[in-house]
């Protein structure tokens, strides 16, 4: 139990830090588009877990384990190291640098879009990116993969702090599948997304509606609530402008079509004190 305990204030005292400094300056994980990035979060989190168990099997060792003979005894505290731990971090890491590869050649040729990400009053990014998609929806590939992996997580760590004297634990070898199938499917997904508008924002002023988000085009047209409405592009900013129509309410759907593809639905809601939505010519 003694162990455990300490095991455990070791964990924080190594990941309260981190987590603390990526809450304040999230930079070292998100992406090129200033989003959370799952690869690269999920990637940190299992570098984070396999050196806390390194270090703690370390200590154990030096001090209550007896020294030099605990780390030769056979089988040794490390003994599944290559057979399952680093399988373990490899898929995510995998990930990560094929991610990148992916997003960046996509993005040279112009069939991926990623708008950068809309900031945030306290300067934080909201963990929910971690599921998300650019346009703010759940992503059930992302999902997954951060599930899993997190289930996963606990998984070692528990068994870990059951026995913290016995080593790394002796887990199934076939749970590196945890980590590796979920990761190849985020790296496939990644591969097979579409070069859909996204939508990031929308504001409200004189009658109108300015659409912000990426992969518009000179073509892109707006679908207010459904309907079709005249819409103007801004080479400059990239930004959509379209007259909004008779009837329509203070909350609306926005979708913009570009390319022949269509973006996910954006739901407008005016802050609270602000003044009615009013369409283009209206008195």
């Amino acid at each position: 139990m003694a162990s455990a305990l300490l095991a455990l204030a070791l964990l924080a005292a190594m990941a309260g830090p981190i987590g603390a400094r990526l809450r304040r300056r999230p930079g070292l994980v998100t992406g090129r588009d200033g989003r959370l990035s799952t690869s690269t979060t999920l990637a940190l989190a299992w570098t984070v877990i396999l050196v806390w168990l390194l270090t703690t099997i370390l200590l154990y060792g030096l001090t209550a384990g007896g020294g030099t003979r605990y780390f030769t005894a056979d089988p040794g505290p490390l003994s599944s190291l290559t057979t399952v731990y680093l399988p373990l971090l490899g898929g995510p890491y995998v990930a990560l640098i094929a991610a990148k590869a992916v997003v960046g050649i996509r993005l040279e040729h112009g069939s991926l879009a990623k708008p950068a990400a809309p900031p945030t009053g306290s300067g934080q990014r909201p963990l929910r990116e971690l599921i998300a998609n650019d346009s703010g929806r759940t992503d059930l590939v992302d999902l997954q993969y951060v599930a899993l992996s997190a289930v996963t997580m606990l998984y070692v760590v528990l068994f870990f702090l059951s026995d913290v004297g016995g080593g790394l634990p002796r887990l199934p070898e076939e749970i590196w599948a945890l980590t590796g199938a979920p990761a190849g499917a985020y790296l496939v997904n990644k591969m097979a997304t579409r070069a859909n508008p996204v939508v990031t924002g929308v504001t409200v002023a004189d009658g109108a509606a300015t659409v912000r988000g990426g992969g518009f085009g000179p073509d892109a047209r707006v679908e207010v609530d459904a309907v079709a409405v005249p819409t103007q592009s801004d080479p400059a900013s990239g930004a959509l402008t379209a007259a909004l129509p008779a009837g329509v309410p203070d909350a609306f759907t926005v979708v913009v079509t570009a390319r022949g593809l269509r973006s996910d639905p954006f739901h407008y809601t005016p802050t609270p004190g602000a003044a009615p939505v009013q369409p283009a010519g209206s008195a």
